[in-house]
């Protein structure tokens, strides 16, 4: 394919040579890098979770399970009450990956929700970095070593791999890259409709993946954009492109809100729905010392030169070492002093949008190694906006990564085209790339042993107990800290045994401060005493008061049986099962021993 300035924003209109080699290379070494990254989990899907985020996994699991059970029965897979009885969740402003829950839907029958998830998180990975691969390679540089660089950095850079801790959404990074070709493509006069036609459709199908990820991109195309289009050097062929691209633009709107309209008014005025999200941006802001800082799941944070300075070990989003901003600011540097006059149009706008980002991740208050100050920032202003009030700041540093994936490509590309003079010059780049990289090569994410479904479950011997559109719920029961409950019911379902609805669930949903979301259902008294004795060990006094709200909270739920399995699994403590039996037996009398679990019968009102 030839060079393509439209897109590359470099005039040379020189060809680029196929070299099939190059490309094989690295997507082998993308696909291993996705492997290695992933390989705690390979060698047992089953039985194996994500240690530092296993309720996030639990959470996706279930989503691919329920997106193959709603398209085989006809069921609306942007809401459900198979949770949260009886209100139901709306999956539509969640993150519900309908889009890999359709397409994967034979393979999660086929393999199960467990081993299916592992497929696509690590398809994800090598996906990223290949398609980084292909616009580089094919629109944006010559050198495919170039590409490669730039390609591979972004698809492992310490975000990915932070997010590659469960979260399918994120690391469906390989709609970026796909995006971008689809505005740039759009400059280009002829083809308008179809351009638009597969734009509108890249817009459905990162908006049903990753809706926060498809905002936070155009954002960040419309800022660089803005800022290209207005550089001098520039003005003659933007006038020339903006008829094709507004008309571009109206036929992606236009195909994206057909097929995205449902969806869209579930999302904003449908039942339960809400405005924000259940998370603090204070908390999820991007600490400003963690731009230098180095990520735990890297060579260098195998060495101990990891902080705690990320929200969780999942948000690692910027976390790119001082050598290496360091060494992009060079970069940058020797791209403006070799630039012609029209590539520096480029290097402005990917210079501004990098540092409005990095600064917006820092969310409403400055916060600098740990400690927060009162210094009021940008995002501090754009916080109560629409849309925006549900964006976690600190996971607007994700645009970074690129941006400095591209200078790398781009600098290795003008460094072979025009190669220093002197040895020693050319030394001191190699050596600046080794110190800048070296330390971010990723190691493989943390895995612990997952708590074993009960064969009460897996045998399907739960159907005796449980009369059709009848309510089963585990104790404690299944919030985001002990998931146990989706994962039965993902197993059920995925294995055709039917559905079982659950009270509670881990999902965002209404009842937040100030009508924000909130992550599970308001808390009521039966599952407040539930936790209270798994998390403390401590079985809370058990009244006849409480013993009317416990049974009147099971009633509203339509709860027929509560059962208790003998091993239960908690995210983010130990839960103590007897201390839960012992609370549950004070609530509702003995349990039967069935199978391998404790089975209290509820009795009717």
């Amino acid at each position: 394919m030839p060079f393509s300035p439209s897109v590359a924003t470099d005039p040379s209109p020189a060809p680029v040579p196929r070299n099939r080699r190059a490309d094989l290379a690295v997507v082998l070494a993308a696909a291993a890098l996705a492997v290695w990254v992933t390989s705690g989990m390979w060698w047992s899907p089953n039985t194996r979770a994500i240690t530092v985020n296993s309720s996030d996994q639990a959470l996706f699991e279930w989503l691919l399970a329920f997106g193959g059970h709603a398209v085989t029965h006809g069921e609306n897979p942007f809401f459900t009450h198979l949770l949260n009885v009886p209100d139901g969740v709306n999956l539509a402003v969640n993150t519900s990956i309908t889009a890999y829950a359709v397409a994967f839907a034979p393979l999660t029958y086929l393999i199960g929700p467990p081993a299916t998830f592992l497929v696509i998180l690590t398809l994800n990975l090598a996906a990223t970095a290949v398609a980084w691969y292909w616009l580089l390679s094919r629109y944006l540089v010559r050198s495919r070593l170039a590409a490669g660089m730039g390609a591979l950095f972004i698809g492992y850079c310490p975000a990915m791999v932070s997010h590659a801790n469960a979260h399918l959404n994120w690391t469906a990074g390989w709609l970026v890259p796909l995006l971008i070709w689809g505005v740039f493509r759009l400059r280009r006069p002829g083809r308008t409709v179809s351009r638009g036609i597969v734009l509108g459709l890249l817009v459905a199908v990162a908006f049903s993946i990753a809706a926060e990820g498809l905002f936070f991109t155009t954002l960040a195309v419309a800022l660089f954009l803005v800022v290209w289009a207005v550089h001098p050097s520039r003005w003659a062929e933007v006038r020339a492109g903006l008829p094709s691209f507004v008309g571009g633009l109206a036929v992606t709107a236009l195909v994206a809100g057909v097929l995205l309209a449902y969806p869209l008014w579930l999302h904003f005025a449908g039942p339960q729905r809400f405005h924000g999200t259940g998370f603090d941006p204070l908390i999820h802001s991007e600490d400003i010392a963690a731009y230098g800082s180095y990520p735990s799941r890297s060579l260098a944070g195998w060495a101990g030169l990891n902080t705690s300075l990320a929200p969780n070990p999942t948000e690692e989003n910027s976390f790119f070492g001082i050598p290496l901003l360091l060494f992009a600011v060079a970069c940058f540097g020797l791209l403006w002093w070799r630039a012609e006059r029209t590539f520096r149009a480029t290097l402005h706008a990917l210079g501004v949008t990098a540092v409005i980002f990095a600064v917006l991740s820092w969310g409403p208050r400055a916060r600098w190694n740990g400690r927060r100050t009162d210094q009021l920032l940008p995002f501090g202003m754009l916080d109560n906006l629409p849309v925006i009030n549900a964006a976690l700041p600190s996971r607007l540093a994700l645009v970074v990564a690129p941006v400095i994936g591209l200078l790398l490509a781009y600098t290795v590309d003008r460094l072979r085209a025009r190669p220093p003079r002197h040895r020693v010059t050319t030394a001191a780049w190699a050596l600046g790339f080794t110190a800048a990289l070296l330390p971010l090569l990723p190691i493989p994410l943390l895995t612990i042993a997952r708590e074993p479904i009960p064969q009460f479950i897996t045998s399907g011997h739960w159907r005796q107990y449980v009369s059709p559109g009848g309510v089963l719920t585990p104790l404690p029961l299944t919030v985001d800290v002990t998931p146990d409950g989706q994962r039965w019911q993902a197993y059920a379902l995925a294995h055709r045994q039917g559905e079982f609805p659950i009270p509670a669930g881990f999902f965002l949903g209404p009842g937040g401060p100030e009508g924000r979301g909130r992550i599970g259902p308001v808390p009521r008294t039966f599952d407040s005493l539930m936790d209270q004795a798994g998390r403390t060990g401590l079985p809370p006094i058990v009244t006849e008061g409480s013993i009317r709200e416990s049974l009147a909270d099971l009633h509203h739920w339509r709860v027929e049986i509560v059962i208790l399995a003998d091993r239960v699994h908690g995210a983010k403590y130990h839960v103590d099962e007897d201390a839960v039996r012992r609370t549950a037996t004070a609530l509702l009398g003995e349990p039967e021993r069935v199978d391998d679990v404790w089975l209290w019968r509820v009795p009717p009102a």
